[in-house]
């Protein structure tokens, strides 16, 4: 019973939770809380924690983790397998109506409208990173001392470094991350 609780509840959470694993957070926290008292108050701002620290979304590192606390390895694939099969599902049929349409005008017209938003969505978040790597929480500022150096001595050479040689983008920011790490450690 304890099993198909902790299915149910995350498979409604899953559903339900559109627009990020934070704002699965409340869902999360009112099945796991409330409704059920697997877990307390503290014991939930703990999970958040460790799912944030954890790599991969954090409704399902919060799947995962409430699962294994409540019913062992068991409940943790049955609490993760919840969580991830409403996104499974609707993708799906969203891929199978893509294929099955995709022919029509309607459908192009559509896809070619939102390529410019999804540009606009990528850049808008990589330029939010550049100022904020540049210039720090404060954001853009003219005043040149805010600027910091070597932030944008690290970005000049990493875009200099992938565009001249074409290495894979992991090796560049780990060897940045390096540099800059021992940078910082320095200064």
């Amino acid at each position: 019973m304890t099993l198909i609780k902790l299915f149910w509840s995350f498979f409604q959470i899953g559903l339900f939770s559109i627009g990020g694993g934070m704002a699965a957070m409340p869902l999360i926290q009112n099945q796991v809380v409330n409704m059920h008292q697997w877990l307390t108050l503290t014991e939930f701002t703990d999970l958040i924690t460790i799912a944030e620290m954890t790599p991969g979304p954090i409704a399902i590192n919060s799947a995962t983790f409430v699962g294994i606390r409540i019913a062992g390895i068991p409940g943790a694939i049955i609490a993760t397998i919840g969580c991830i099969l409403p996104s499974c599902a609707i993708v799906s049929l969203l891929a199978w109506l893509y294929f099955k349409y995709k022919e029509l005008t309607l459908v192009q017209g559509i896809l070619s409208g939102l390529r410019p938003t999804i540009v606009a969505l990528i850049a808008s978040a990589g330029l939010s990173i550049f100022i904020l790597a540049v210039w720090g929480e404060g954001g853009f500022s003219m005043n040149p001392q805010a600027i910091n150096l070597v932030s944008v001595l690290l970005f000049s050479s990493a875009l200099f470094i992938l565009r001249k040689w074409k290495p894979n983008p992991i090796f560049v920011m780990l060897g940045s991350g390096i540099i800059g790490g021992a940078i910082y450690l320095i200064i």
